[in-house]
């Protein structure tokens, strides 16, 4: 499967077309091919790290410290479960 991945914070060239593995649902997973997806003011401010100083150190727990926790951002999604 492609997928828009980052492995560090910064501007949109951090993004990245890669090929990743078919992911396998565990027993109480689904499997989705995804046809449509959102890209979110939340998506943008995660790959740019702009929090607000009050919440700069539970978003670097939440997100990741000195490289991205989660290399591919979104939460929603238009699909089909497999």
């Amino acid at each position: 499967m492609k997928a828009i991945v980052y492995t560090k914070y910064g501007p949109p060239e951090v993004l990245q077309l890669k090929e990743m593995e078919k992911p396998v649902p565990k027993d109480n997973e689904v499997l989705i091919k995804v046809y449509a997806t959102t890209v979110t003011v939340g998506d943008c401010r995660a790959r740019s790290f702009t929090v607000p100083r009050s919440v700069w150190l539970p978003a670097r727990i939440a997100l990741g410290f000195r490289k991205p926790r989660k290399a591919i951002l979104g939460l929603e999604l238009a699909g089909e479960i497999w």
